[in-house]
């Protein structure tokens, strides 16, 4: 007894679909494997499942781009228009820079430098020069960052030494004189410190005789 002629339609069952999906991929690019290898034929099969995901497959010595513009030729119909041109002269353009700055990259740090001629060996040594001189202005520069934070931070050490021994003087209950005395044993050899106003006594009055009548 005969089969009945299947309809094809959508799966609808989503797991059922899936596994349709995964024979008959398999199926098709051994089917792609066979006439390429039995009849030596070109042949490219790119799919793209319902999620997204692409399986290709290329027989040997062939690519999709070559492939793309053998069609394109054979068709006659534009795959690429003027901007993927352009677009693409870029990427080889940034393709053979990179190559350039890789070659230029090993000859500084000293590879392959032997085919170079005295001309290019002068300028690798003129820009590691440069470089080096950089490097140490880089350097002096962090140093003198590091002096001046270490100042900085000698100067808040005797601020905040000086306030502690106000505030210790404050509990003693001691008199002026010997809060003015201690401040300057605390801030001597430090110009940039000034003595705050809670230190300050009374004016001092000068004594002048009595009048006479």
């Amino acid at each position: 007894m005969a089969r009945g002629k299947t309809e094809i339609k959508r799966i609808e069952n989503s797991a059922n679909r899936q596994v349709t999906y995964s024979k008959r991929k398999n199926g098709m690019i051994k089917k792609a494997k066979e006439i390429s290898i039995l009849c030596n034929a070109k042949v490219c099969l790119v799919i793209f499942s319902g999620s997204g995901k692409m399986a290709e497959f290329c027989s040997d010595s062939t690519a999709l781009p070559s492939m793309l513009a053998e069609y394109q030729k054979q068709s006659g119909e534009r795959i690429w228009g003027a901007d993927h041109e352009m677009l693409n002269g870029e990427i080889e353009r940034i393709k053979k820079e990179n190559e350039s700055l890789l070659i230029e990259l090993r000859n500084l740090k000293g590879d392959e430098i032997g085919p170079l001629s005295p001309f290019q060996l002068i300028q690798i040594e003129e820009a590691l020069q440069r470089g080096l001189t950089s490097v140490r202005d880089k350097q002096m520069e962090f140093l003198r960052r590091l002096r001046d934070s270490g100042r900085q931070l000698e100067e808040e050490n005797k601020r905040i030494a000086m306030i502690l021994r106000q505030h210790q003087i404050a509990r003693r209950g001691g008199s002026t004189e010997e809060q003015v005395r201690d401040f300057r044993e605390i801030g001597t050899g430090d110009r940039s410190v000034h003595m705050p106003f809670s230190f300050c006594g009374d004016p001092v009055q000068p004594d002048f005789p009595p009048e006479r009548n």
